[in-house]
């Protein structure tokens, strides 16, 4: 008589023999496959062991006659859901957070920033006034070259010329410390 904890018992023997033949026949094949997508052999051997940790727990009637198709889908998968998990952590250097915390300006820094400012404003202010004009809405006011073209009437090729003559004349203008 064949009782549930005897069939049972095949189960799990059939998983463990399934598991083994998976294991002999495409562990490298697979952990060369997930390489490919996660460019790292630790990582891809990591998604590897879940591809076949996650067979181990599939009836195996459903996945014996499809094995190949079936590890190659889920290990594909399993290395997709890696990466977009790696894609929403953002792993900072200490170096860069130091970086980071160093960015912050002090009140002295800001001043001479703004006077910076307002000294290569008065330079642009020297060129002609269409030069000027281009300079500031495209750097101060952030427009477009399509943008500027609205607002003044010109053509984007204009706006570019006015653009790169004025930025030369600037080079050419503003002392060493400013550039």
């Amino acid at each position: 008589m064949v009782t549930s904890k005897d069939t049972e018992q095949d189960m799990i023997e059939t998983n463990a023999e399934l598991v083994e033949r998976a294991i002999s026949e495409y562990q490298s094949p697979l952990i060369g496959f997930a390489r490919t997508i996660v460019h790292d052999t630790d990582r891809a051997r990591d998604i590897v062991q879940d591809t076949f940790i996650r067979l181990y727990q599939q009836d195996v009637g459903k996945v014996r006659d499809g094995l190949k198709s079936w590890l190659f889908t889920v290990c594909r998968n399993r290395a997709l859901d890696v990466l977009r998990k790696e894609k929403r952590l953002v792993l900072v250097e200490d170096e860069t957070l130091n970086a980071k915390d160093s960015e912050i300006s002090s009140p002295g820094e800001i001043a001479a920033k703004n006077d910076r400012v307002k000294l290569v404003k008065s330079y642009i202010a020297r060129l002609p006034q269409n030069q000027a004009t281009a300079i500031t809405l495209k750097f101060e006011k952030g427009y477009s070259y399509k943008e500027i073209s609205d607002e003044t009437g010109l053509t984007n090729g204009n706006v570019g010329f006015l653009i790169h003559a004025g930025m030369k004349r600037l080079r050419e203008i503003l002392p060493d410390e400013l550039k």
